[in-house]
Protein backbone atom coordinates (compact mmCIF):
# COMPACT_ATOMS: atom_id res chain seq x y z
CA UNK A 1 0.00 0.00 0.00
CA UNK A 2 1.59 3.31 -1.10
CA UNK A 3 2.49 5.64 1.98
CA UNK A 4 1.91 9.80 1.11
CA UNK A 5 4.71 11.81 2.56
CA UNK A 6 4.51 15.39 2.68
CA UNK A 7 6.52 17.34 -0.15
CA UNK A 8 9.59 19.38 1.02
CA UNK A 9 7.51 22.75 1.27
CA UNK A 10 4.63 21.22 3.22
CA UNK A 11 7.97 19.90 5.76
CA UNK A 12 9.68 23.31 5.42
CA UNK A 13 6.15 24.57 6.92
CA UNK A 14 5.69 21.70 9.92
CA UNK A 15 9.20 22.60 10.71
CA UNK A 16 8.23 26.50 10.91
CA UNK A 17 5.09 25.62 12.79
CA UNK A 18 7.20 23.52 15.23
CA UNK A 19 9.75 26.12 15.68
CA UNK A 20 7.09 28.21 16.99
CA UNK A 21 5.92 26.03 19.12
CA UNK A 22 8.93 24.71 21.06
CA UNK A 23 10.81 28.13 21.36
CA UNK A 24 9.07 28.92 24.37
CA UNK A 25 9.49 25.12 25.94
CA UNK A 26 13.51 24.35 25.22
CA UNK A 27 16.44 26.43 26.00
CA UNK A 28 18.52 27.66 23.44
CA UNK A 29 21.17 24.65 23.18
CA UNK A 30 18.43 22.40 22.96
CA UNK A 31 16.47 24.47 20.31
CA UNK A 32 19.31 24.80 18.27
CA UNK A 33 19.58 20.79 18.45
CA UNK A 34 16.66 20.50 17.13
CA UNK A 35 17.12 22.81 14.64
CA UNK A 36 19.77 20.98 13.48
CA UNK A 37 17.93 18.04 13.62
CA UNK A 38 15.36 19.16 11.20
CA UNK A 39 17.52 20.45 8.91
CA UNK A 40 18.96 16.92 8.56
CA UNK A 41 15.79 15.63 8.06
CA UNK A 42 14.37 17.92 5.46
CA UNK A 43 17.74 17.04 3.26
CA UNK A 44 17.13 13.08 3.96
CA UNK A 45 13.82 13.59 2.49
CA UNK A 46 14.91 15.92 -0.14
CA UNK A 47 17.53 12.90 -1.22
CA UNK A 48 14.51 10.69 -1.16
CA UNK A 49 12.36 12.86 -3.46
CA UNK A 50 15.25 12.88 -5.61
CA UNK A 51 16.23 9.25 -5.90
CA UNK A 52 12.27 9.07 -6.27
CA UNK A 53 12.00 10.90 -9.21
CA UNK A 54 15.37 9.93 -10.85
CA UNK A 55 14.03 6.20 -10.70
CA UNK A 56 10.70 7.39 -12.78
CA UNK A 57 13.17 9.03 -15.06
CA UNK A 58 15.44 5.97 -15.67
CA UNK A 59 12.35 3.66 -15.65
CA UNK A 60 10.44 5.76 -18.28
CA UNK A 61 13.81 5.71 -20.54
CA UNK A 62 13.81 2.30 -20.62
CA UNK A 63 10.07 1.75 -21.35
Amino acid sequence: MPTCLPSVSDRESQANWVSQLTKSYYQDDQQAKLMHLQAEVDSLLQQLENQKHQRLVDTNQKE
